[in-house]
């Protein structure tokens, strides 16, 4: 896959390993970043601008604080800053902002290159029972702080608004490989909340 020729930045990326490794995080990590990756690796040519994408998987949870609902805003800006310290073009900056703007998860009507940053970042809930439930895990010692009878009701709200969706991926490449088994994940672990 052709790559952006954007020249390296030591200290952001720096910067970005050591968001990546902050203690609280558990799913949200540098890990989660190389799956992403490794998804738009496997999509092939489906992207229309892939170093957009690219740029905009690497930022997108930069800045991650589980009590703070300005997380994807914050990685957008700083994405951003990044592009033009780096003479990136306006435009193209702007589409790797609304791209990460994108994985706040509110729109169902997402065409394009943010659709498909948002079915990159959804693509854990389609894996294998196994996978998703270390997600599952995961995301609840993120927010370990949350009483279990509030996060339970609020966890399975979340799950439940993405199994109303008519589709959970908006692109053929990602509904054909995990609507399915994610509609069963997501069944499943609603039902594990309730219990």
């Amino acid at each position: 896959m052709k790559r952006w020729r954007i020249p390296p930045n030591d200290e952001v990326y720096s910067s970005l390993v050591s968001a990546y490794a902050e203690p609280h995080r558990r799913y949200h990590t540098a890990h989660h970043i190389e799956d992403c990756l490794a998804q738009l690796d496997a999509a092939g040519d489906i992207a229309n601008a892939p170093e957009e994408v690219e740029l905009a998987l690497w930022f997108h949870d930069a800045v991650y604080k589980p009590v703070s609902s300005r997380n994807e805003l914050r990685s957008a800006e700083w994405a951003q800053t990044f592009l033009r310290s780096a003479d990136v073009d306006d435009e193209r900056g702007q589409h790797v902002y609304g791209h990460i703007l994108a994985t706040r998860h509110g729109e169902e009507s997402l065409s394009g290159d943010a659709a498909l940053v948002v079915d990159i970042d959804l693509s854990i809930l389609g894996r294998e029972p196994e996978a998703y439930d270390v997600f599952e895990q995961a995301i609840r010692e993120e927010y370990k702080w949350v009483p279990w009878p509030v996060y339970r009701r609020k966890r399975a709200e979340i799950l439940s608004s993405f199994l109303g969706r008519t589709a959970i991926y908006a692109t053929e490449h990602f509904r054909s490989r995990f609507e399915s088994r994610a509609r069963e994940n997501l069944r499943r672990a609603i039902d594990s909340l309730s219990k």
